[in-house]
């Protein structure tokens, strides 16, 4: 799955450094995901970088986007190939 910021944002900045694959944006209100770039930091680290360090636990799983791990690695290397591809 993909990661969604809830409502409860307070826009501190803290989540928006944190991502590897930059799908989190400032949207109109709050920061958004993404849900085609965010891996869940799948081919980066074990854990979301960004539920990590967001001091009021907003961000959750996106029912939306229902993805298995293959499926968030595949996601993740596309993403890292396209990249290259660009620099």
């Amino acid at each position: 799955m993909a990661l969604h910021i809830t409502q409860q944002c307070i826009n501190c900045d803290m989540c928006l450094p944190e991502c590897p694959n930059d799908a989190i944006y400032e949207g109109i209100k709050i920061y958004e995901i993404d849900a085609e770039r965010c891996t869940e930091c799948v081919g980066f680290y074990e854990q979301e970088t960004c539920m990590a360090v967001c001091p009021i636990d907003c961000i959750e799983l996106n029912p939306q986007y229902i993805e298995t791990q293959e499926q968030l690695l595949e996601k993740f290397k596309h993403l890292n190939q396209f990249k290259k591809q660009n620099e």
